[in-house]
């Protein structure tokens, strides 16, 4: 018999059997409040009937068209609709299947764009796990070990982390900023360096957000040295951090943006976004692929956007994100353990810490399980395993998020007396 490979690991003991807006339920009917949302990916929630009817329809006309031998209508409303949220000027989108696809996809277009070969990415980031988004990454060592070598041509800079270093967001702006500076002049120059690639909130490696001050920094450096932005908007598009897009809290204009996860609502569908004028520098040949802008993806994806917008999901994200917030930060108060509770919108990580503040992985792990034990469904995340992450469906209402709270608070307490 054919098993699963034996790397792959679960972070929760749930076997789904169904799922429905916040919640999952296992083949003995037991209810769980899903706040991993399939690791941001199910923005509406499971099965929204929107979505579900949109997908259906679909794949009673037309499953499969291939973009590059055929073209179909629901690509084509997508690309229009898009439009309609995308940044300004950012006007030609090309499609793939996942985020990792969609990394590489914007790094080529970014050397070919230039004529210039390097990429600096910024220390914790993830950008996938194929061998140029690996590249790119350094969220854990996981992503990278035994892998070598990587691809060449990737530098990183430092990200302003203010909790790991005990600095004020202005030190850590101040300092990132300065290294990023330092770098340009010792490892790769300006006239070498493509393009800057980086995450509005760290996802994997920790739930941190880029200070604006610092997407504000890289702007002004790229314009300055004609180095394109590339903005990984994977995780944090789509409304997940109360405003549509993760950079329009620092109100920047990236030059290429990535998006995918929450997009179709668990469809698997990433896009790269560009102007004009950029992505007409591509070279031909080098976009296309054999299942991107999917028919059925694509006719989901319709479906999320308009339940986005019908249903004020965005700002939804940002009350309930806040209430979220405000409720973790007082199990936090209770429990010093809980060094740090932050993120923004519907993406909230709880960094535990040790009393002399190194990584607690091992409580941690407890309160993670204890949660799931409890009906609450989290994951981990950060270098060293000591965070705990939630990142539920942008439909999230406030009851559900008091619930998520209480039974944190109780697993905490759990993961505390061991």
């Amino acid at each position: 018999m054919a098993e699963l490979s034996p790397v792959l690991k679960q972070a929760t003991p749930v076997l789904a059997a169904r799922g429905e807006g916040v919640y999952l339920f296992d083949e003995d009917d037991r209810r769980y409040l899903d706040f991993t949302a399939g690791i941001g990916v199910t923005s509406t929630g499971h099965c929204h009937p929107r979505v579900v009817e949109a997908a259906q329809r679909q794949v009673g006309t037309l499953i499969h068209g291939q973009y590059t031998t055929v073209m179909h209508r629901p690509l084509l409303r997508l690309t229009e609709r898009l439009g309609e949220v995308l940044p300004s000027g950012l006007d030609r989108v090309f499609y793939v299947n996942s985020g990792s696809e969609a990394v590489e996809a914007s790094v080529r277009l970014a050397r070919q764009a230039t004529g210039r070969q390097n990429i600096v990415a910024f220390e914790g980031g993830f950008h996938g796990r194929t061998m140029g988004a690996g590249a790119l990454t350094s969220s854990g060592v996981k992503i990278r070990a035994g892998l070598g070598p990587m691809m060449p041509g990737v530098a990183f800079s430092p990200f302003p982390e203010t909790y790991r270093h005990g600095w004020s967001q202005a030190e850590a702006v101040r300092f990132a900023l300065s290294e990023l500076d330092q770098l340009l002049v010792t490892v790769t120059s300006p006239a070498d360096t493509a393009a800057f690639i980086i995450e509005p909130v760290l996802g994997e490696g920790g739930y941190i957000p880029a200070p604006p001050e610092f997407l504000e920094g890289l702007r002004e450096r790229a314009d300055r040295h004609g180095i394109l932005l590339i903005v990984d908007e994977v995780q944090t598009g789509v409304g997940r951090t109360g405003k549509f897009w993760g950079h329009d809290h620092a109100g920047i204009r990236p030059d290429i943006i990535i998006t995918a996860k929450g997009l179709a609502s668990g469809f698997p569908l990433s896009a790269i976004a560009a102007g004009q004028e950029l992505m007409s520098k591509a070279w031909p040949g080098s976009q296309g692929g054999t299942y991107g802008g999917n028919a059925v993806a694509a006719a989901a994806a319709l479906a999320t956007l308009d339940v986005v917008r019908d249903e004020n999901l965005v700002d939804n994200a940002a009350e309930q994100g806040a209430r979220l917030k405000e409720g973790l930060t007082k199990v936090a108060a209770e429990h010093p353990v809980i060094g740090d509770v932050r993120g923004l919108g519907l993406m909230v990580g709880n960094e535990f810490t040790t009393g002399d503040g190194r990584p607690d992985t091992a409580t941690a792990t407890r309160a993670h399980k204890a949660a799931a034990e409890r009906g609450l469904l989290l994951l981990t995340c950060g270098p060293h395993g000591n965070v705990v992450r939630m990142i539920p469906p942008l439909v999230v209402s406030s009851q559900q998020v008091d619930e998520a709270v209480s039974l944190w608070s109780e697993a905490v307490k759990d993961a505390v007396s061991g």
